[in-house]
């Protein structure tokens, strides 16, 4: 794929996130053909847009989350501003494509974590991490899930499904809280719809994050300090309606809400 027909679904994927609509399908010369152009067309759209980068999102960490995504490693995608919001949130559903809530650990960066020869280890990591929140990744795509739907690399290139970050309140001493089996509920208008836990879905907030912080470091752009990362779902996906509000309660670790208005 030629760096023309990268620039040329980059200002399209540009344009579908800058006028918040969706198209069906894409034209097959424009798929990227592998993970590395998808992520560069998708570094493209970064620059045609001209919006700040506040964060980054992570999806598919095991093996039965990539399988429901057709991969076969973690992808991520980032975040712009003012895409993050503070719980408790509210967003137009009609505005939303193809929107889906997941609950998820949101870590903000302290420190820069530059691109460089030594892989970073988790505790490197989690020493750059100044919080980590409970939080809801109010996830979009600008393609319409029909029978035309693009291979994964075209998500991917649109920022593999990322939109909307909702944070709750930082959780006090969460180096020294055993975060990674607590138990997460996610409520649907007061009914449980899902249910899980970092250690069943990701292993635990860090490893993720590490994860990224040496897949950006291998391209050469590295994470920020002030970025925001939202680690993986760890209760899965769902279709969400209008009128409806997500609370994902962590127990003692605290709760946040987003509403479909």
């Amino acid at each position: 794929m030629d760096l023309s027909r990268q620039r040329e679904l980059a200002r399209q994927l540009a344009d579908l996130r800058r006028e918040g609509r969706q198209q069906s399908g894409l034209d097959e010369r424009l798929v990227p053909p592998d993970a590395d152009t998808a992520y560069q067309v998708a570094q493209m759209v970064e620059e045609e847009l001209g919006w700040d980068v506040v964060g980054w999102k992570i999806a598919g960490m095991k093996s039965g989350l990539q399988r429901q995504l057709r991969i076969s490693a973690p992808i991520y995608g980032r975040v712009f501003a003012p895409l993050i919001k503070s719980s408790p949130a509210s967003v137009e559903h009609a505005r939303q494509c193809s929107p889906i809530p997941e609950v998820e650990f949101q870590a903000r960066l302290g420190a820069d974590l530059p691109p460089r020869a030594k892989p970073y280890t988790v505790d490197e990591v989690g020493d750059a991490v100044v919080s980590l929140h409970p939080g809801i990744e109010l996830a979009e795509c600008r393609f319409i899930h029909d029978a035309a739907f693009p291979p994964m690399p075209a998500i991917m290139a649109d920022g593999s499904g990322s939109g909307t970050i909702v944070l709750g309140e930082p959780i006090a001493d969460w180096r020294s809280r055993d975060v990674a089996t607590q138990d997460v509920v996610l409520n649907c208008n007061s009914i449980e719809r899902r249910r899980g836990s970092a250690a069943e879905a990701i292993d635990h907030p860090l490893v993720p994050l590490a994860w990224l912080a040496n897949e950006l470091s291998r391209t050469g752009i590295g994470l920020k300090a002030g970025q925001t990362i939202s680690t993986g779902t760890l209760t899965g996906m769902l279709r969400p309606k209008a009128g409806e509000t997500y609370v994902a309660d962590f127990g003692p670790l605290g709760s946040v809400s987003a509403t479909y208005s």
